[in-house]
């Protein structure tokens, strides 16, 4: 009989390549100091040993198959994970590149004049926005991707609404001014008339010329939106809520307005923007209530966190797509990024305000708006510079939008 082996039952160890698993402490058969680890490193290190001296088990007693395993375990979920990020990046990448395709661009909405006769832009100054509101008198769309009827006719319509709207330049503030349809201005190629004339005449071009000419504030990309998009735009929303602070009576074709809070859907929130005949300051308060309008649509969008939503902007952009037109110069990459852009403006940072207002007058048979030509051109001025937040600051700005709006 053969002697009984002293170490029979104990596990065979077989010297391995020095490693460490994944996730193991590194002991060895002893636990934290025992041979597997010794000072000034593990076998193999830098100052240990030198190659095969001392050599044993590996520190956890793993064996080499289950650490390949482990590792490509590993691998493969890094793989999957980095599979996962980049699908969604491109899934995000097209959502957002297929709803800002579907906007409509408009063509030559520039001036042709030379850049020697154009206001020069002031890099790092923001960016200046040229929104119109058209009163095409049809109920044939004129705007967005369900237009049938082109945005622009010689004489077939004249703009209702034009507001300038700056957007400093770290986009952590806005400043939207209303320009009076009847405001009394040089319109290049046909002298002075009314504004709301130059779209009727000339279009787009024209429009943003005679602004860039009032204002000496270069334009740098224009939308435009007819009564039928603003009155989709409010129901794809959901409708707004806007106060009125006090009874408004009925004046002729004009609606009475109770006193206290209306949720208005697309009909209701036209009714309450187009009105001016029973309202005390005529055109001048109508441009209140249609800023009020958009402040209460801006809140809307803001309180369903839209903007800090990446899928949610995508389909806000698909909602302006269908109902509002921007110029050919606005990629859809420029598109997003101003959306995008403006995620943490909050409605305080906002400043609504109509442009300086020096008096009535009247032209021939016309009633026209005129400006006050030193209050004006500060205002001009600070947002060429992008400085409104001074400007505010140092001016009293006596038509500043507030809480109660007739």
């Amino acid at each position: 009989m053969e002697p009984e082996d002293e170490h029979a039952g104990e596990p065979v160890r077989r010297p391995v390549p020095p490693g460490l698993s994944l996730f193991e402490p590194r002991e060895g058969p002893e636990g934290p100091g025992g041979p597997g680890e010794r000072e000034g490193g593990g076998p193999g290190d830098a100052g240990g040993d030198s190659p095969g001296e001392g050599d044993g088990p590996p520190p956890d007693g793993e064996p080499p198959a289950r650490r390949r395993r482990t590792r490509r375990v590993l691998l493969w979920t890094l793989s999957t994970l980095l599979v996962l990020v980049l699908g969604g990046c491109g899934a995000l990448w097209w959502t957002a590149e297929h709803y800002a395709s579907s906007v409509r661009r408009i063509p030559d909405a520039f001036p042709t004049a030379p850049e020697s006769a154009q206001p020069r832009p002031v890099p790092g100054s923001g960016l200046n926005l040229l929104l119109v509101g058209l009163d095409a008198r049809s109920d044939t769309p004129t705007t967005g991707s369900a237009a049938k009827a082109p945005a622009w006719q010689a004489g077939a319509a004249r703009s209702d609404t034009m507001m300038l709207l700056h957007l400093s330049d770290d986009r952590t503030s806005a400043t939207l001014v209303s320009l009076p349809r009847d405001t009394w201005v040089p319109v290049p190629g046909h002298g002075e008339a009314k504004l709301n004339a130059a779209y009727s005449w000339g279009g787009p071009a024209l429009m943003t010329e005679t602004v860039q000419n009032l204002t000496g504030i270069r334009i740098d990309h224009l939308a435009v939106i007819d009564w039928n998009g603003f009155r989709a735009l409010t129901d794809a929303v959901g409708g707004v809520d806007i106060t009125v602070p006090r009874t408004i009576e009925g004046v002729g074709e004009a609606r009475a307005w109770e006193a206290g809070t209306h949720h208005m859907d697309g009909a209701t929130a036209l009714l309450y923007v187009r009105e001016r005949y029973g309202l005390p300051g005529g055109d001048l308060d109508r441009t209140k209530r249609q800023q009020n309008f958009l402040r209460a649509l801006m809140l809307k969008v803001m309180d369903s966190g839209t903007l800090t939503s990446p899928s949610r902007l995508g389909g806000l952009l698909g909602t302006v797509g269908e109902v509002v037109s921007v110029d050919d110069r606005l990629s859809n990459t420029d598109l997003f990024q101003l959306a995008w852009g403006l995620r943490s403006l909050r409605a305080d940072d906002v400043r609504f305000m109509n442009a300086p207002f020096g008096g009535f007058a009247t032209r021939g048979e016309q009633s026209v708006v005129l400006l006050a030509d030193r209050p004006a051109e500060q205002l001009w001025e600070a947002i060429r510079n992008d400085r409104t937040d001074q400007y505010f600051q140092q001016h009293k700005a006596g038509d500043t939008l507030g809480t109660d709006v007739d």
